[in-house]
């Protein structure tokens, strides 16, 4: 049959370990026998990273804000051990973070549901959608060793000259300190992207911080959500039927284990790195998360919520056989593949994104999956496909 064509690139950023070896794999199988696909590549492997210090994830994010969409494989972010297995120049901050802040606005991860993977949390009915701020926090901080005794301040001087000092901390031996960051501007994207996105699927919204403990930093967060949403979006909220609400983030932890799901979580940075992935493996895997970055510039840059795999990458080199859930990184693909089709009116593009979807879920709900799953379905009987075997019984069902 005809391949479907592709009038506009989108930006493909390779990436790490199995979920790069998965990566090569659905392009094989899943999407280049039937679409003509137009792809910008970037290798976001760490070793190129490390090649050209850093500059192919700036270069990337660029790229998105040219082309509007991309796609993302998982990618390392080092820590110590990583320096010496790769050999590396520094340790590279994380290239997620990287790409936030340079195409700005907030990521929303949302569970895959299906049917015969119960969430573990026997309540939760509807998916949890977390809204994630993009921008700074510990991802853009800047950290110190401090080898004994001494004093740490944080130190703003303004243009004229003028210094303001704030103590952090008179040490008295040896410790460590970091220091971190967010700009209202960023946090007044973040909060409007969460209102237009609570209204555009008709569902409440909730924010969480801890403005208790941190008076300046989080209730800065809490004041910009509360000032815009009085201006601009409480009439509407109202007329949409739906609510917004802020509450500290331990009263949030507990009120989500006790509702039933259908609601989006706005969480500041790191929370929602990792109340994304609670979620997730509460509702059967860390590989059924989906991830999109949405500017309000109208950048898109789809991607899954989880790691590399390292484990099964291990095994993998060791000629062993792995069974790697590789569903979100198909949506990641989808996604993205969905929303150029919308953005240069293909309805073709759009409705194969559809039918690539309803292939993996349906292979699923018929009883062949990974290993992840399978331990957890409540389908009778399961099979137990490979990596590669789960790919290619999408493919069939494609």
């Amino acid at each position: 049959m005809a391949k479907i064509k592709m009038t506009t690139p989108i930006v493909e950023m390779d990436g790490d370990e199995m979920t790069r070896i998965l990566w090569k794999m659905i392009k094989e199988h899943l999407i280049e026998p039937f679409i003509e696909l137009n792809t910008e590549y970037y290798d976001l492997g760490l070793e190129h990273r490390n090649e050209t210090d850093d500059q192919v994830t700036i270069d990337s994010a660029n790229a998105t804000k040219k082309y509007k969409v991309a796609v993302k494989c998982a990618t390392i972010t080092p820590n110590a051990a990583r320096m010496t297995e790769y050999d590396l120049k520094e340790m590279w901050k994380s290239p997620n973070g990287t790409i936030r802040a340079i195409l700005d606005g907030t990521v929303f991860r949302a569970p895959i549901v299906v049917k015969g993977i119960e969430p573990c949390v026997r309540n939760w009915k509807k998916p949890i959608t977390i809204a994630r701020h993009a921008y700074g926090d510990v991802y853009k901080s800047s950290e110190m060793k401090i080898p004994g005794a001494g004093k740490v301040e944080l130190v703003y001087t303004d243009q004229a000259g003028e210094e303001t000092r704030e103590l952090v901390h008179e040490f008295d031996s040896a410790g460590i300190v970091q220091g971190m960051h967010n700009i209202n501007h960023s946090i007044e994207s973040f909060a409007r992207s969460c209102f237009n996105y609570a209204l555009d699927i008709r569902q409440d919204l909730w924010f969480a911080t801890k403005d208790t403990i941190s008076k300046k930093y989080d209730h800065t967060f809490k004041d910009i959500f509360q000032e815009i949403f009085d201006a601009e979006y409480k009439e509407k909220f109202e007329a949409a039927g739906i609510t917004y609400f802020y509450t500290l983030i331990d009263d949030a932890v507990a009120r989500v284990m006790k509702s039933e799901g259908g609601y989006i979580w706005a969480c500041k940075n790191y929370d929602g790195d990792v109340m994304s992935d609670m979620i997730s493996s509460a509702f059967g895997s860390l590989a059924m998360m989906t991830s999109v970055l949405v500017s309000p510039d109208g950048y898109y840059e789809y991607e899954a919520a989880h790691g590399t795999v390292q484990r099964h990458y291990y095994k993998h080199l060791e000629g062993e056989e792995t069974s790697t859930n590789s569903v979100a990184t198909i949506f990641a693909w989808t996604g993205a593949l969905r929303k150029r089709g919308e953005l240069d009116g293909s309805q073709e593009l759009m409705d194969f994104a559809d039918r690539l979807e309803k292939a993996t879920i349906d292979t699923i709900e018929e009883g062949k999956m990974t290993k992840d799953l399978a331990l957890i379905t409540t389908i009778e009987n399961p099979t137990v496909l490979n990596s590669e075997d789960f790919i290619k019984a999408v493919a069939e069902k494609l």
